[in-house]
């Protein structure tokens, strides 16, 4: 590789796989420092519905990322480009290696195709209008006005996705550019970094659901209930819709209302944290770049030692 890259490690994957652990140890063994890349993490006193790392944890090895806005903050995917760029370049000027850490497959793609985004053209006030022209001449009539614009990009989003619709219009709009032509341009990856990127993963889905399930049990004996009421009465969901949507605190605010039972409320959010790995493992499937690293044999789940050491040859 070119010596004058930056080197930078990622352990990604879907929740509960394993990433935290792999990362730390990773770090501690190759003196490296963990970089956040989760888009919940980021997010000050949201600790224990998003399984931040721990204090211990973070006493291992240096941390960079966590805690950085409130929820009632809009933090996009082009701040996080900024930021990390910003933090891999102080880390590796310490003679350190950065390792980002997280399941926001995203952040990450974006980082190493050099932050290239359309996410620059926004405008709340066409957004607004072509929503109100979709509830009043139907989502053929909208994607009729995507078609117009951008033929490739109508026929690769179904009609009824009509967030999906009104944001490739909105591109083409505000850009003057086709949105096909833009993701073409953005799907290069950048030259700056010598990467490697692992996503553990599991050929058992049984023993990743099994892991969930004793996640979930963890948070709520960590105070679950305790965090989501005070966010609940802090009125953080009410101000921020980010918040309000984060898988662990929607399932559980049922429970604190009176609307559910407690374990009607728990079930529901181990259903939802399975479907959420189930899109995580679709998405770095997807990604060439994702090394996979299996965490399982015909004889089960591997031993963490025997991970570490396949993970660290890798890099």
């Amino acid at each position: 590789m070119n010596d004058k890259k930056i080197k930078i490690g990622a352990v990604v994957g879907c929740t509960a796989s394993g990433k935290t652990s792999l990362a730390i140890e990773l770090a501690r063994r190759l003196d490296g420092e963990i970089i956040c890349c989760d888009s919940m993490q980021i997010y000050k006193g949201m600790d224990i519905g998003t399984a931040k790392p721990t204090s211990e944890e973070c006493a291992a090895v240096p941390h960079h990322l966590f805690d950085i806005c409130s929820p009632e903050q809009t933090y996009s995917c082009a701040d996080f480009v900024r930021d990390a760029t910003a933090a891999v370049e102080e880390i590796s000027s310490r003679g350190k290696l950065p390792i980002f850490c997280g399941g926001t497959g995203l952040y990450l793609d974006r980082f190493l195709r050099g932050g290239n985004s359309d996410e620059a053209q926004n405008d709340e006030n066409l957004r607004r209008e072509l929503e109100d022209f979709a509830r009043e001449c139907g989502v053929d009539a909208l994607h009729g006005r995507l078609r117009e614009l951008d033929a490739e990009s109508a026929d690769a989003i179904h009609k009824n996705n009509v967030k999906r619709v009104i944001r490739a219009i909105e591109i083409c709009t505000l850009s003057g550019r086709k949105k096909s032509e833009i993701d073409r341009e953005n799907s290069a990856l950048t030259d700056k970094y010598d990467y490697t990127v692992i996503y553990p993963f599991y050929n058992d889905r049984e023993i990743l659901y099994e892991r969930i399930n004793r996640r979930v049990d963890m948070m709520m004996e960590a105070g679950l209930v305790e965090e989501t009421r005070r966010l609940l009465e802090g009125g953080v969901f009410e101000k921020s819709q980010t918040a309000s949507q984060a898988i662990g605190y929607k399932e559980i605010i049922p429970y604190i209302r009176g609307e559910a039972s407690l374990y009607e409320c728990v079930e529901l959010l181990k259903t939802a944290t399975r479907k959420y790995a189930k899109r995580q493992m679709t998405w770095f499937n997807s990604k060439p770049y994702a090394q996979k690293i299996l965490m399982d044999d015909e004889n089960g789940a591997k031993t963490f030692e025997d991970i570490v050491n396949i993970s660290e040859k890798l890099f």
